[in-house]
C-alpha cells in the first residue's frame, strides 16, 4: 500500500509522520535528521509487509520549504515501529492507540513543538522496549 506520509528511521526502526499537506511532515522530518535519524521517504510512503520505502520516483528526495527538493542519503527500507499524527492535538496522559491502517503503536504530536524530534526519539525508543513507559499512550 502507499500512503501520503513521510519515514525516517533510526537503528534500522521505523516512524511513520502522518497528516494532511501543510502539517509539518517534511518539516519534523528535517529536524529529525539532525538527531540521528536518516530518510526513509518524504510524501508517499510505500509499505509491504511492515516494511516502509520510497517510491522509486521520490527516493532520497526531500521538500524544504522555502528552498526546494534536496537529494540526501537515504535507508532504502526499515520496519516500521510507530507512527506519529501530527494533525490531532497531543493529550497530557493519552490511551494507548494504534494507527486503523498499519495496527503501528500511535502517539500525537505537535510538529511545531521545539521538543517535537526528541519526543519521537523518546517514543521509538519506548515501542522498541529500550525505554519503560509507566503510563500513557504505548502502555498496554
Amino acid at each position: 500500500m502507499q500512503i501520503h506520509a513521510s519515514c525516517a528511521a533510526r537503528g534500522g526502526a521505523g516512524v511513520l509522520l502522518l497528516g494532511p499537506s501543510g502539517t509539518g511532515k517534511s518539516d519534523l522530518l528535517l529536524r529529525l535528521l539532525d538527531h540521528g535519524f536518516t530518510l526513509v521517504a518524504d510524501d508517499r510512503v510505500e509499505i509491504m509487509d511492515g516494511i516502509a520505502s520510497a517510491p522509486p520516483e521520490l527516493a532520497g528526495l526531500l521538500e524544504v520549504r522555502g528552498l526546494g527538493l534536496v537529494r540526501l542519503p537515504r535507508t532504502v527500507a526499515a520496519r516500521l515501529a510507530l507512527a506519529v499524527d501530527l494533525a490531532a492535538p497531543p493529550e497530557r496522559l493519552p490511551h494507548p492507540a494504534r494507527h486503523a491502517e498499519t495496527g503501528l503503536p500511535l502517539i500525537a504530536l505537535d510538529p511545531r513543538c521545539p521538543s517535537a524530534p526528541a519526543r519521537v526519539a523518546l517514543a521509538l525508543a519506548c515501542a522498541l522496549g529500550h525505554v519503560t513507559l509507566q503510563a500513557g499512550v504505548l502502555v498496554a
